[in-house]
């Protein structure tokens, strides 16, 4: 066994740069056994084309955050703000959200639910939105028995949160600024 860096054989130091090759080999090939398990698809899907709004339908998004996220275009623009400034979790977090309540099968809310808890609710999620502890206790506790209420209170704190941090900051970039003229 190879023990402390002062007494490595000769053999340990042959093992280490033998391994050190074989990693920077299969790093280096793009044709690596993880294509032949992953399938790709052929073309990525992209989503349907949204129809670009009126100057006066996207005015009317400066006053109302719900009508933002309801118009396919508004919330495609919006994300992509958030998305520049790397806080895109919020409205990642109200379309999940908005996904769960529509699912039926209480098989497949469980499955949604505990999704959108690992992502997005607990501590050091990978997209871990802003909300306080009480919400947080409350949206556990729903999520004992998921009903299509499970996230409301959390969906409502996050909401309010883009409705007055985030929407001033979209209404006053140049992307907005460009729909409306």
């Amino acid at each position: 066994m190879c023990k402390g860096l002062a007494a490595l054989p000769h053999t340990c130091l042959e093992r280490a740069k033998e391994i050190k090759t074989k990693l920077g080999t299969l790093l280096q090939k793009p044709d690596s056994a993880i294509d032949f398990i992953i399938p790709y698809p052929e073309k990525p899907e992209k989503p349907p084309k949204a129809q670009k709004p009126s100057p006066e339908e996207a005015l009317q998004w400066r006053d109302s955050l719900e009508k933002l996220l309801q118009n396919p275009y508004g919330l495609a623009s919006f994300r992509s703000f958030l998305r520049s400034e790397f806080s895109e979790e919020n409205v990642e977090f109200w379309v999940a959200c908005e996904d769960y309540k529509k699912t039926k099968s209480p098989v497949k809310m469980a499955e949604k639910a505990k999704k959108i808890y690992e992502e997005f609710i607990q501590t050091e999620a990978p997209k871990e939105v802003n909300i306080d502890h009480f919400t947080k206790a409350v949206t556990m506790k729903n999520l004992v028995e998921p009903s299509p209420t499970s996230f409301d209170m959390a969906q409502k704190r996050i909401f309010a949160l883009m409705e007055k941090d985030s929407l001033p900051r979209f209404v006053r970039s140049e992307f907005y600024q460009e729909l409306i003229k």
